[in-house]
């Protein structure tokens, strides 16, 4: 019976904040090439009680832009590398 490879925490960090926040491979892709802490998500997501603020994933896309003048990333590669280690 072959064993299952455990994922590595820092991957298993952004697997959770993917399904607690409901975003996409692309906005976690997005949000790992600006250095975003996944653990500060919480603060950032807080629409419910500031209505004002943009939700996560167009926050990501905002900053995102502003960072590198495109909309989105090219490829995704977030599922491959966890794939692939």
């Amino acid at each position: 019976m072959a064993k299952k490879k455990k994922i590595p925490e820092k991957y298993q960090r952004w697997i959770d904040v993917r399904k607690e926040y409901h975003l996409s491979h692309v906005h976690i892709q997005m949000a790992r090439e600006l250095g975003m802490n996944p653990q500060k998500f919480g603060i950032i997501a807080n629409t419910k009680q500031e209505p004002l603020k943009l939700s996560l994933p167009e926050f990501i896309e905002e900053v995102y832009f502003k960072h590198s003048r495109k909309r989105r990333p090219l490829f995704c590669t977030f599922s491959v590398t966890i794939i692939s280690s």
